[in-house]
């Protein structure tokens, strides 16, 4: 038995959310019917006002409602450090832990020669011509610990060390509250290549 035209329409838009498969789509289908019109109403307003006042900030291509966005336009950010990530999600991220005051620039994905993902395809070479303001002393890599994120962070590092700018690049480790014989391998070399001095 098929659903009526606006539910099965509902649920196919549900699927093409990242993780959500016909089951659970149908499930939110089925509670959005249930749920009062003016929450209806707010819900479709909020999605429509998101990706219709989003954009990314020029500069360093965060998500926005501004240009520049937040952040790049805070006078007391130290502009000297630039931050590279692969989403906007992980500027959140950052930005939680509130030691962090510096400049980022959002990539918007990693090098993956297997998906023909290139350094063109991403934001890198906006991020080499931010790189030619003078002010700029450092950029920590914080690109994610997979092979794609490892990729990137080692052709950024060929890219501006010969510029004469600092790169770093986030440790990798133990989680705090951890135990080590749970750690495996990776993360184990990981720690150990990045101890650092008592």
């Amino acid at each position: 038995m098929q659903y009526p035209a606006p539910i099965s329409k509902l649920i196919d838009g549900f699927m093409k959310l990242p993780g959500i498969g016909p089951k659970t789509a149908s499930r939110l289908a089925f509670y959005v019917l249930n749920m009062k019109e003016d929450d209806v109403l707010d819900f479709a307003k909020a999605l429509v006002n998101a990706k219709r006042d989003l954009t990314h900030c020029s500069s360093c291509f965060y998500i926005t409602d501004q240009d520049p966005c937040i952040i790049c336009d805070d006078s007391h950010r130290d502009r000297s450090v630039i931050c590279v990530v692969e989403d906007s999600k992980d500027v959140m991220a950052m930005e939680k832990m509130q030691e962090y005051n510096g400049l980022y620039h959002v990539l918007h994905g990693a090098i993956s020669p297997m998906d023909g993902i290139g350094p063109e395809d991403i934001r890198i070479p906006e991020l080499i011509k931010r790189l030619q303001d003078e002010t700029v002393q450092e950029v920590i890599i914080a690109s994610n610990p997979s092979i794609e994120g490892e990729a990137t962070a080692m052709y950024l590092s060929r890219m501006i060390k010969p510029t004469g700018i600092r790169v770093t690049r986030l440790a990798h480790g133990l989680p705090v509250g951890g135990d080590l014989e749970y750690a495996d391998e990776v993360t184990l070399s990981r720690a150990v290549e990045g101890r650092r001095e008592l």
